[in-house]
């Protein structure tokens, strides 16, 4: 039985004169895909693309082109992963262990004059608003806002994933017996565990710590205490998490909706060529692991070529003729930052992981209010001269955050930093069409979200000028 696609064929090759069957025969894979519904939507040169793909059995990574004149300057993806990667973080970990346990302060990074500045648990957290006198149904509710401050290493990040240690998951565990006993049968009955329910200002990734983050939960319960929250939440996890402060607010508060801005830092640790020597052994097994992939690979074209690098900045700095910088200004990431400020961009070429629903449009806009970039000497447990480690500190204020947007804005401008790119380059990349223009995302380990702001945000509580 001949189809309807075979039928459409000889009717187009019987049909043609000699001089256009090179033509027809061009065109018989958009006849295949006019007449097959299940093909309607596919485009030919993109399934050649994947069958390829499948063929050689490894991932193809395609570079963004640029046009600038620092395009044979500036590191690839890979590169500048391995760049980030090959830090050693630990002093900047330990540094933000003793400020989750209380035995630091973040102002000792930027001098005395920012000793005004310490983040404290006020009350411009809870915006005051007005209930109704008859306060039955919803507003019979009791709302109590926690701020917490964790230790990103211990955790997988705040959202709450099955089977995974997540600092969401450990505080709705640790409030689970402040439940009214309505809402806990009916979670018996489903035969789910009793647990709470919170809502946050900000879910932060693996690895990130936090020192203020604001988070929320309700009860009917008349008889629940702020002290018997902050002790069964402090018991949870000692050394890891603890408790800031624990307060009753109105029904009306939101850690999330009603937050005016939130503050980020990123302590980026600058060191010695003798410090990167000091890398752990398994970050030296992943970075080789990764470099080994592509190693054997061949470049098949100008546009979508792989470079094979070893372990940069270890190995070979000369790509394609051009020689590769190894180190950057800290001052001119200040400058690229500081051109974003009180601006209102969209920022979806310097995000990760988001739904294409999010790619356009208002959703991926957000203001910086502040965006700096210093140098300091992160403190150390010896309190020497010797053992104290240079750090790059970049301090970030803005009224909202895509996912990993403040790494990738971080690792892109080290890296334009580095390649000695014009002031603007990152109001350019904004512009972009492509994620790949931007650089892969930074390390978590050095990312802190700081506090988060429901009264205006206020310059002069900045700790970088």
């Amino acid at each position: 039985m001949v189809t309807t696609e075979e039928q459409s064929r000889q009717i187009m090759i019987v049909q043609a004169k000699p001089k256009t069957k090179a033509t027809i025969a061009l065109l018989k894979p958009l006849a295949v895909t006019w007449f097959c519904p299940r093909r309607l939507m596919e485009n030919p040169g993109e399934k050649l693309k994947e069958n390829e793909r499948e063929k050689q059995g490894k991932e193809v990574y395609h570079h963004y082109a640029h046009a600038d004149l620092c395009k044979d300057t500036r590191w690839t993806a890979k590169e500048c992963y391995a760049y980030m990667y090959a830090r050693s973080w630990r002093p900047v970990n330990q540094f933000y262990s003793d400020l989750v346990n209380g035995k630091s302060v973040l102002s000792e990074l930027f001098g005395a004059k920012n000793e005004g500045n310490i983040v404290e648990s006020l009350d411009e957290y809870a915006p005051e608003t007005s209930q109704p006198e008859d306060q039955s149904g919803r507003w019979a509710r009791a709302t109590f806002k926690i701020v917490v401050s964790y230790h990103g290493e211990y955790f997988d990040g705040w959202q709450k994933q099955p089977g995974l240690n997540t600092v969401q998951g450990l505080i709705e565990r640790s409030i689970g017996t402040f439940v009214d006993d309505k809402k806990a049968q009916h979670l018996k009955d489903k035969g789910l565990p009793v647990e709470g329910m919170t809502a946050v200002a900000g879910r932060t990734d693996k690895g990130v710590t936090a020192l203020n983050q604001v988070c929320s939960f309700y009860t009917w319960r008349k008889d629940v205490k702020v002290e018997d929250v902050e002790c069964a939440i402090n018991m949870a996890a000692p050394g890891k998490l603890r408790v800031v402060s624990v307060s009753q607010v109105s029904r009306a508060f939101h850690p999330n909706f009603c937050a005016k801005w939130r503050r980020y830092l990123y302590m980026f640790p600058l060191g010695e060529d003798n410090q990167l020597k000091q890398i752990d052994k398994q970050e030296k097994k992943n970075i080789c692991f990764d470099m080994s992939r592509e190693r054997h690979r061949k470049n098949t074209a100008e546009d979508n070529r792989v470079e094979e690098t070893e372990g940069f900045p270890h190995g070979r700095d000369v790509i394609d003729g051009a020689k590769k910088p190894t180190s950057f200004s800290v001052a001119k990431v200040d400058l690229f930052l500081r051109n974003l400020e009180g601006k209102l961009l969209s920022y979806k070429m310097f995000a990760r992981d988001t739904k294409a629903s999010r790619n356009i449009g208002p959703p991926t806009e957000c203001f910086l209010y502040h965006a700096r970039a210093t140098e300091a000497m992160l403190p150390c447990s010896s309190k020497s001269e010797a053992d104290a480690v240079r750090v790059m500190c970049v301090e970030l204020v803005g009224n909202r955050f895509l996912r990993r947007m403040v790494r990738v804005l971080v690792a892109t401008a080290v890296r334009e930093a580095a390649a000695g790119s014009e002031d603007g380059i990152l109001l350019k990349l904004v512009e972009a069409t492509c994620r790949r223009a931007t650089a892969p995302p930074a390390p978590p380990d050095g990312l802190c979200l700081v506090d988060v702001g429901y009264s205006d945000f206020n310059p002069r509580r900045c700790f970088i000028y």
